[in-house]
């Protein structure tokens, strides 16, 4: 660990390409949180399932690509599928679990995330998957930092659709109904406001968004049908450091996490990255904690 750490100061370009790469796969874990910020935010769910929802998007993208298809069209097919996927998942489970205590909605979801887990693995077999996108690769400061063209177009395509979807909630008749939802169901209810197309719009939403998301993963990193729960866990954190209903402090917390879990890769190893989000979850969960507890003390 020390020896990487000094070759950081022996080679700063080192710094600099680990910074670019951590925010491009940090745009990623954006707009998969921007889902569960909105489930979270308007149901109340914390959805477990979050991570293989991404994945499904990957998988689909890469089928694409056995049909002889460009797998940049997986971004727009993987969120229009997955929309649907989500819609029905909804109608089948998560509305009946979205008014109930939220450990309820967590078995609930979690029980999904081991069926999607199951079916991926027995439709594109328990390998690792990679689609290639057939963009090529800059060389920037005399071949000393290496960007990928498909990282770029993940990162600006990241950006956009958090911009399209604040843009939607604040423009659109659904996202203002989304947003009076959030705020207060009941009185969204007595005003007309059907909630129940509301949280199946919303639940639809938030898996096209991963669907999206997992499409970009697919071109830019790769998919399995089992490491879905790491990018449930970012997208966790980013909204417990973002807050509820925070939609751009959500792209700027999932910028800085896909930083730190870069440079702690780099530093620890490949092999503690994981681990290191983990740990960087827990204390997180404890500084929110305190911070919390130390507030009710101040009001009391």
């Amino acid at each position: 660990m020390a020896a990487n750490v000094a070759l950081l100061g022996d080679a700063p370009f080192l710094i600099l390409q680990l910074l670019l790469d951590g925010l491009m796969i940090g745009a990623i874990f954006a707009v998969a949180a921007y889902g569960m910020a909105l489930v979270w935010g308007v149901m109340n769910v914390i959805n477990v399932v979050q991570g293989e929802l991404v994945m499904l998007g990957g998988f689909i993208a890469y089928q694409l690509t056995l049909w002889g298809l460009s797998p940049l069209w997986g971004v727009p097919v993987a969120a229009i599928v997955l929309y649907f996927v989500g819609a029905g998942l909804h109608h089948v489970v998560i509305r009946r679990v979205a008014d109930r205590d939220m450990f309820i909605s967590l078995l609930a979801t979690f029980g999904l995330s081991i069926l999607l887990q199951q079916l991926m693995n027995q439709i594109w077999g328990g390998d690792v998957k990679t689609a290639q996108s057939g963009l090529g690769t800059w060389f920037l400061l005399d071949y000393t930092v290496t960007v990928s063209q498909m990282k770029v177009a993940a990162f600006g395509g990241a950006i956009a659709i958090g911009s399209v979807l604040i843009l939607f909630l604040k423009r659109s008749r659904l996202g203002q109904a989304i947003r009076a939802t959030a705020q207060n169901p009941r009185a969204a209810r007595i005003l007309g406001i059907d909630t129940n197309r509301v949280f199946a719009a919303t639940y639809g939403i938030n898996a096209a968004l991963c669907g999206a998301a997992g499409a970009l993963v697919v071109m830019a990193y790769s998919v399995h049908p089992y490491i879905g729960l790491p990018y449930t866990v970012r997208s966790f954190m980013i909204v417990i450091v973002a807050g509820l209903g925070n939609l751009p402090g959500v792209i700027v917390a999932g910028l800085g996490l896909g930083a730190a879990e870069n440079f702690a890769g780099f530093i620890l190893g490949v092999q503690y990255q994981v681990a290191f989000v983990f740990i960087l979850l827990v204390v997180i969960l404890v500084i929110r904690s305190s911070l919390l507890q130390r507030r009710r003390q101040f009001l009391k």
